[in-house]
């Protein structure tokens, strides 16, 4: 592949759906620009970018693919992304280096969820962005439904660039409204032609609503719209183009991958529409003790600076960092410094991706996508630069896990291979989280979904050869006190030479929720000396590692040392120690004891149809609602679910909506337990002390 200079590159993301065909795309596109000889399919494994063994087995994309091709006088980086929720983290990562989106839709279906989710995503960081209809050809497909629910949902900036000609089996060709031509297909070939006559009408009107958005991007554009009541193709050029640039214009285009209608066409309207790197605003980056950012232009010229936005392992490569150079150039030989660790990496080889096949290239410029191996130690998230730039790129915030599961070992002594395993897979996938809890004794795995867990496990044993067995996690329920309660505990033990002596009174009360432990000294007069003081604190914090109700971690709780005796021989911190733990454990019973359980808000994402089933499987699970919100076809409901009755919440909510309910969770706080609840927490926990032994 030759070099390109940044104003020719564009970096294209694609999103969408889970089966709107991304990849089909991202196969047909390959084809048309000769990187395959044939086009490649998900559904018999022949994809030349779901090629790894575990995306052919379930057909369907599990990690995003760089496909680096040349149209025209340019080169496209296109970043086929996963559709499926539990990988969302792919898309978020990519996100971040392209500068453009292709939503991608399938016509039978409209906008859907995973539709929606992904645009908010977008929505986030104000990318611009583009629809491509895809699946013209597939049967019961209506044009004008798919496109009323395109514009229903995301407004009047979502606009036609392209109708098409016929739909479902009849669907044969396109009309371009920006050049005000038809476009026909067989075998993928196609043919320019005229407008058909009875689409002329519906192409006027067409055309007539893309000039009114156009205009609406330029002052200018907009007077000479209002005088002449039209724009000429070059002002239609330049509005659409700000429009596109400035992420308020939403061009739709039409196609099918499957049978290479409209492909070609969407080629020439990214090299001909899309903004390159060096007409995006400058990335915003922070320098070493400085808290406000800078900018960083996309410029040849500067200090070479390159994000890493993912990581890839394969065994006989090694790790491969995907890197997007934001600015500079790089060459082979190259030393850069990896501004997280600071350690210097040299640049051996230098790699363009194309799905599964790679080139090796001399350089990269400011705005390319460029691919290192064998890197010592750099890693997703890490920012690379050169030339003595001291300079980073924030990472991506990828969405919070929603699923936990424990996992044990199957095999005895497998478990520090299981915490490098996790540990290497973490630095491939940041999105999963694994947890050690010495408190409930259990390794605690955290996913953003059954699928995506189903991965890890899967990706732990072929390449780590380790198994482990998954199991539902423990709560982390905690205890605290509603009352107050005075205690006094002395422990004097005389057993022959010194004996033991500590004597204290405690005040036990509660503190306000999430305010933690508070320890106060009312010691008056000496009646205990300072010194031993800090050993009864000492016994008191070791007391409340395990509450007397469920063995669970006591918080929330005021503790007050205000009385006491000691011996001036047989006292010591030992003994104090001693005499405050047994004082708390005795006094904690006596002070209207509770357990709290960790309660988390939940947004859960439905199609209509499916709200009431849901809202009663919340309440089933002790959930309370606090609100729901219209989000086009869909409802958003809000809600606060204790942690306990969200196992498995990710397979039940699937199964309960067809596959179509997401939802996302974070910890609000800790609430104290209903009785009935509490009996049988404490009932579970008195079984698995007596089995313990």
């Amino acid at each position: 592949m030759k070099e390109y200079t940044t104003d020719k590159i564009h970096n294209v993301c694609f999103a969408g759906q889970r089966g709107c065909g991304k990849t089909q795309l991202a196969d047909t596109i390959a084809f048309n620009t000769k990187i395959n000889n044939r086009i490649g399919h998900v559904d018999d494994g022949s994809s030349i970018l779901d090629y790894n063994p575990d995306e052919i087995s379930r057909k369907t994309t599990i990690s995003a693919k760089l496909l680096a091709c040349e149209w025209g006088k340019g080169k496209i980086n296109v970043l086929d992304c996963p559709g499926h929720t539990d990988f969302i983290g792919e898309l978020q990562g990519c996100l971040k280096v392209s500068e453009a989106v292709g939503v991608v839709i399938s016509a039978n279906a409209g906008v859907e969820i995973g539709t929606q989710i992904h645009f908010k995503e977008i929505d986030k960081i104000g990318k611009p962005r583009f629809f491509f209809v895809n699946k013209m050809g597939a049967e019961n497909v209506k044009w004008q439904s798919c496109l009323t629910s395109i514009k229903d949902t995301f407004g009047k900036n979502a606009v036609a660039v392209q109708l098409p000609i016929g739909e479902a089996q009849g669907f044969k060709g396109i009309v371009d409204l920006l050049k005000m031509k038809a476009y026909t297909f067989d075998g993928g070939k196609r043919t320019e032609t005229e407008i058909p006559a009875d689409l002329k009408d519906q192409a006027d009107a067409a055309r007539e609503a893309l000039v009114e958005v156009a205009a609406e991007t330029d002052d200018a554009l907009m007077e000479k719209y209002f005088d002449a009541g039209t724009l000429d193709d070059a002002e239609i050029l330049k509005g659409l183009k700000a429009g596109i640039t400035a992420a308020t214009a939403y061009p739709i285009l039409v196609g099918s991958a499957y049978n290479n209608i409209g492909v070609q066409l969407l080629l020439d309207f990214i090299t001909e529409y899309l903004p390159t790197p060096d007409m995006m605003p400058a990335v915003q980056a922070l320098k070493p003790g400085q808290e406000k950012p800078v900018e960083l232009p996309v410029n040849t010229s500067g200090k070479p600076v390159g994000f890493v936005f993912k990581t890839v392992s394969e065994g006989h490569l090694g790790e491969m960092v995907f890197t997007k150079l934001f600015s500079g150039s790089i060459k082979t030989g190259n030393e850069l410094k990896n501004q997280q660790t600071g350690s210097s990496e040299r640049i051996n080889q230098i790699n363009v991706f194309q799905g599964k096949n790679r080139a090796e290239v001399p350089s990269i410029v400011a705005g390319d996508i460029g691919v290192f191996v064998k890197l010592k130690d750099t890693h997703t998230g890490n920012t690379l630069a050169g030339g003595g730039a001291a300079i980073t790129v924030p990472p991506v915030d990828f969405t919070n896990p929603v699923m936990d599961v424990a996992i044990k070992a199957k095999s005895k002594g497998d478990e520090e291979k299981i915490s490098n395993g996790f540990a290497k897979l973490k630095e491939e996938d940041p999105t999963f989280r694994l947890v050690s809890d010495p408190a409930l004794k259990q390794q605690v795995l955290y996913g953003q979904g059954p699928t995506h867990i189903d991965v890890l496990v899967e990706r732990l044993k072929t390449r780590y050869g380790v198994e482990v067995e998954l199991v539902k996690p423990k709560i982390p329920y905690r205890e605290t006190v509603r009352g107050k309660a005075e205690k006094q505990y002395r422990h004097k033990k005389q057993s022959g030479g010194r004996g033991q002596y500590g004597d204290v009174y405690l005040r036990i009360e509660p503190n306000k929720r999430g305010s933690g432990f508070e320890f106060k000294d009312e010691i008056k007069g000496g009646v205990i000396p300072s010194k031993y003081i800090p050993a009864v604190e000492k016994g008191i914090l070791e007391a409340m590692q395990n509450g007397g109700l469920a063995g669970s971690q006591v918080v929330d709780i005021k503790v007050a040392l205000y009385f006491g005796s000691y011996h001036d021989v047989d006292s010591s911190d030992m003994a104090f120690k001693i005499a405050g733990l047994m004082a708390f454990k005795e006094g904690f019973m006596e002070a209207k004891p509770v357990i709290l359980e960790p309660i988390y808000n939940v947004e859960i994402t439905v199609p209509d149809d499916f709200t009431g089933d849901v809202m009663g499987d919340i309440s089933s699970r002790r959930g309370k609602i606090a609100g729901m919100d219209p989000d086009g076809k869909n409802q958003t409901i809000r809600a606060s679910v204790p942690q306990a009755e969200l196992y498995q919440y990710s397979v039940d909510l699937r199964s309960m909506t067809q596959g179509q309910g997401v939802y996302t969770l974070n910890f609000s706080h800790y609430e104290e337990v209903p009785h009935d609840v509490a009996q049988k927490i404490m009932e579970e926990a008195r079984r698995e002390k007596e089995q313990e032994g």
